[in-house]
């Protein structure tokens, strides 16, 4: 299957937070079930630039560099074969560049946004600091770590490797099927982080089913570095 859209996903904050599976059912797409690591169920607010970013092959002006934000949660499948496909589902994604989230509702459904968004990457001696921010409603939302500037491999069986190899996407369509499409790219490091800040109200970005998250701690939060991305056209998921 060829590739729709070529990138490259950098500096991901993934701040996690442990929910119950029953809240997700709403958004969970027919044909997949939900996928937890040691028991917990987890919901992951990521922040990521999305840069040198091509459709088709073809760079579109003014759409190659951007930020994105989205809420996902994690999902899994056994195909006809009895491999097992791991992978994501989207409850919201914000981008500032209306085309881009045109093209996704319109094609595939996805749950996207156009918003406002800002983002601050910085390297000094011994840091690294980044930092995005969207404006919902007149109120500017965050994601922000501070970390050590070197890349760290990620520890087999961790709960890093858990949130960052799911390699599908799962959309719920509204005639009730599923759309599946692959995403590929190498395995990723990531960076220790030594404080972070989480300034969101989920419930206003979100609905009702999230705002008891409000003001919590999460879980737990990363900084991955990312990679080169490879999105491969989706389609109806098959039995």
């Amino acid at each position: 299957m060829s590739s729709f859209l070529t990138a490259e996903w950098r500096k991901l904050i993934m701040a996690q937070y442990a929910v119950d599976p029953a809240m997700l059912a709403p958004w969970l797409p027919r044909g997949v079930e939900l996928d937890v690591y040691q028991g917990r169920c987890y919901v992951s607010l990521v922040g990521f630039l999305f840069d040198r970013v091509r459709v088709k092959g073809l760079a579109v002006p003014f759409h190659t560099r951007f930020e994105e934000v989205n809420l996902r949660f994690y999902v899994r499948r056994t195909d006809a074969t009895g491999a097992l496909r791991r992978g994501v589902v989207f409850v919201r994604e914000f981008v500032p560049r209306a085309a881009i989230a045109v093209v996704a509702r319109t094609l595939y459904e996805e749950p996207y946004l156009t918003l406002p968004t800002r983002s601050s990457i910085v390297h000094s001696p011994g840091v690294l600091d980044v930092q995005y921010a969207w404006k919902h409603l007149g109120r500017w939302h965050s994601l922000a770590v501070e970390a050590s500037p070197g890349e760290q491999p990620i520890a087999a069986g961790s709960e890093e490797e858990f949130l960052t190899e799911h390699y599908w996407g799962y959309t719920k369509r509204r005639d009730g099927t599923t759309s599946e499409y692959e995403v590929r790219h190498p395995r990723w490091n990531i960076y220790a982080i030594a404080s972070h800040k989480v300034d969101v109200d989920l419930g206003a970005l979100y609905g009702p089913a999230f705002a008891h998250l409000d003001g919590s701690k999460p879980s737990s939060i990363l900084l991955a570095e990312g990679s080169a991305v490879s999105v491969l056209s989706g389609a109806k998921m098959k039995a």
